[in-house]
């Protein structure tokens, strides 16, 4: 893994292949499960679907003996197990993240591209400190260590905007977000004021949904597509919603790819963004 984290993305592509195997089989997760001691139906079904966060040598060893999988693709499947053990940094603020939403960072910290549309916020990999900070301090109960280090893992986030083969971002903002005060003027004059820098990095693209385009298929919430580097990688999107919801079925992710595209025809093109940014940061003085 590119970032040595090891985590989400090589669970998702060990529970693939051990899945493949087991169908190659005929075996269903049940019939596994009967002929070996130490796993169970419902572990197994973990392990394809990559909810084991440190999976045990042990057990896919096993697995992949009842599958009659030896010699070299059995070493190459254990090795993609023992990378999928690493901790990632968002590790350390577990205290902090739901466990769902630790494999959507675990999932864009290792993606090559990310589409995201946003109906309500600025988006997540584009926020100041600020504007982070006032995210969290209208949460109900939020105390003040707890904000600091949400603030701490945002902006962790976005280093992968600026690493050595940066993450490419297209965002699409509706105009909404734009004109939602948070923090005050000059808290909003500056995080507009950044997202006019941001659209001018290579691998950033912004667009505006603006008010004037009515009504669109996307209102019922914010979504993401994630794209990885290795072919082998299917695309996952991830429906920002309480307890998340990730989807990685090719039809889904095309879909929502579809919406996507249906949102770029219909949002203002990145040098009308920049001018309509400009022109709302001016209004907050």
């Amino acid at each position: 893994m590119s970032n040595g984290s090891g985590s989400m993305v090589s669970r998702r592509r060990l529970g693939i292949e051990l899945r493949l195997l087991r169908e190659r089989t005929g075996m269903s997760a049940a019939d596994a499960a009967d002929r070996l001691d130490d796993l169970s139906q419902t572990k197994i079904s973990r392990l394809e679907r990559g909810k084991v966060q440190r999976p045990r040598i042990g057990d896919v060893r096993a697995l992949l003996e009842l599958y009659g999988v030896t010699g070299d693709d059995s070493e190459a499947l254990l090795d993609l197990t023992r990378g999928s053990r690493g901790r990632g940094w968002w590790n350390s603020y577990s205290d902090l993240l739901p466990s769902w939403f630790h494999g959507y960072v675990g999932l864009e910290a290792e993606a090559a591209e990310l589409i995201n549309f946003e109906p309500q916020l600025i988006p997540g990999l584009l926020q100041t400190e600020e504007y982070i900070r006032t995210l969290y301090q209208v949460l109900p109960g939020s105390k003040n260590d707890d904000v600091e280090r949400q603030i701490k893992v945002r902006l962790l986030r976005q280093d992968a905007l600026h690493r050595g083969n940066p993450l490419k971002l297209w965002a699409i903002v509706d105009e909404a977000a734009l004109r939602r005060p948070f923090g005050g003027n000059a808290v909003m004059r500056e995080q507009l004021e950044h997202l006019v820098e941001a659209s001018t990095w290579p691998n950033v693209v912004l667009q505006v949904l603006p008010f004037d385009a009515g009504g669109h298929p996307a209102v019922t919430g914010g979504f993401a597509v994630l794209g990885f580097p290795e072919a082998s990688d299917a695309d996952v999107t991830y429906l920002d919603a309480q307890g998340g919801l990730f989807l990685d079925q090719a039809t889904d992710v095309a879909w929502y790819r579809n919406l996507f595209d249906h949102l770029r025809a219909h949002a203002t093109d990145p040098d009308r963004t920049r001018d309509l940014v400009k022109k709302i940061s001016k209004e907050f003085t």
